[in-house]
């Protein structure tokens, strides 16, 4: 018996034999190669063999057929649930039949775009349709952005004419 701390050695060879002519028992224990720094090799997975993308989980197939049967039955009862006072269950069924509530299309038109001195008009005009309540603030914060965006694009555009204009001038290549 060894003492605390000692491995026992075997003289057996197990350990040569094992590491001669070892293969994997299957070839989903073979690994893909791996650089340097122990990562997969790009575009390469860590399980060639794994399950195939849009392979459905079994439990969610199983449950989805025992629902299948008793939906009639369980919607029933949902609804019945509902009309005698139940909010939680009332809540479920109106999210799931109405939905949650998503970004609706703004009714308020935005003043044309065309250069830097239509920014003003268009700021003001988002400014007035939310202090009418035509638009909330939420979609007046965004309006602004969007306008916000255009002016920039219109200010990196005129650098750039401005810039090619000095090199043209100044005979540098670009």
């Amino acid at each position: 018996m060894p003492a605390d701390g000692q491995l026992m050695v075997c003289e057996t060879g197990i350990e040569e034999a094992v590491t001669e002519g070892f293969e994997p028992a299957k070839t989903l224990q073979m690994q893909v190669e791996r650089n340097g720094a122990g990562q997969f090799r790009e575009g390469q997975s860590g399980n060639p063999t794994g399950r195939l993308p849009g392979t459905r989980n079994r439990a969610t197939m199983i449950a989805e057929q025992l629902f299948d049967g008793a939906s009639g039955e369980l919607s029933r009862e949902a609804i019945a649930k509902a009309l005698n006072g139940d909010s939680a269950v009332l809540r479920l069924i109106v999210r799931s039949i109405i939905g949650p509530r998503r970004h609706r299309a703004a009714s308020f038109d935005l003043p044309p775009l065309h250069n830097a001195a239509d920014v003003a008009p268009a700021i003001a005009a988002i400014a007035a349709a939310a202090a009418e309540g035509a638009i909330s603030t939420a979609e007046a914060s965004e309006m602004s952005q969007v306008v916000e965006r255009y002016l920039r694009a219109l200010e990196a555009g005129e650098i750039e004419a401005r810039l090619q204009r000095l090199e043209s001038v100044n005979g540098v290549a670009p």
